[in-house]
């Protein structure tokens, strides 16, 4: 067994860096990592993982979206954050109910499906 501290990053294709700069900082208003400089990876953090922006395409890899939802953003309010998204001009799928949790999809401008997600109810305790 390895001794796993943390995910340090998950890295995230996209096929247009300048949209992505717009879309992770300005539009989401990530932080971005100042101490990197490069034109094809660009680091966004939250309180618990970095996003690393990057182009596949000058890493040797090919463009494709991550997988529906594999990036779920915890926030305070899903329907205030899906609102201010939309004001912003992006399109976000309707605010669901699962019974524990609320949640609502959209997409950045790659095609990398994000959720907004919040649990609101407790853990069961064992």
């Amino acid at each position: 067994m390895i001794d796993i501290e943390r995910v340090d990053y998950v890295r995230v294709p996209v096929d247009d860096i300048e949209q992505a700069k717009h879309f992770y900082g300005d539009v989401l208003g990530l932080p971005r990592n100042e101490r990197l400089d490069h034109d094809d990876w660009i680091e966004y953090e939250t309180p618990n993982v970095t996003l690393a922006v990057m182009t596949p395409h000058t890493h040797d890899d090919d463009f494709a979206p991550l997988p529906p939802s594999t990036i779920a953003l915890r926030v305070p309010d899903v329907a205030d954050a899906k609102a201010k998204l939309e004001a912003a001009g992006v399109e976000v799928n309707d605010l669901w109910d699962s019974g524990v949790c609320n949640g609502a999809g959209f997409s950045d401008p790659a095609g990398n499906r994000i959720l907004l997600h919040r649990r609101y109810k407790p853990y069961e305790q064992a």
